[in-house]
């Protein structure tokens, strides 16, 4: 499974997670900074990206639209890139799980 990190977290996580998440980009490595929300949902969808945000923007959409894409929304406040990194591998096993439901189109991180 591959990930497409939202701009609002670090485009460092995408080396820090490699090792579980081959693969992913964030959207800045994809010339996407800045894009609408629409853009980056088309993109992940047609790529086969799972979309990783903070942001209820993603959530949102998720719930309206359905997968493709599935969104992982990380219910995180403002800290260290750490943070991000410690639920991605902590929930390791259950976003595998998640990936592998094709109709399931939300994981909240933490629950």
């Amino acid at each position: 499974m591959k990930l497409l990190i939202d701009e609002n977290l670090s485009h460092r996580l995408v080396a820090r997670l490699d090792d579980l998440y081959p693969g992913s980009q964030h959207v800045r490595d994809i010339g996407m900074t800045g894009d609408s929300d629409a853009l980056i949902w088309e993109t992940a969808g047609a790529d086969g990206f799972t979309i990783v945000s903070k942001d209820t923007d993603f959530y949102q959409r998720a719930v309206l639209f359905g997968p493709p894409p599935q969104v992982i929304w990380l219910r995180l406040g403002n800290g260290p890139i750490s943070d991000a990194e410690r639920l991605l591998r902590d929930h390791h096993s259950r976003i595998k799980a998640f990936a592998r439901a094709d109709e399931t189109a939300l994981l909240a991180l933490p629950d």
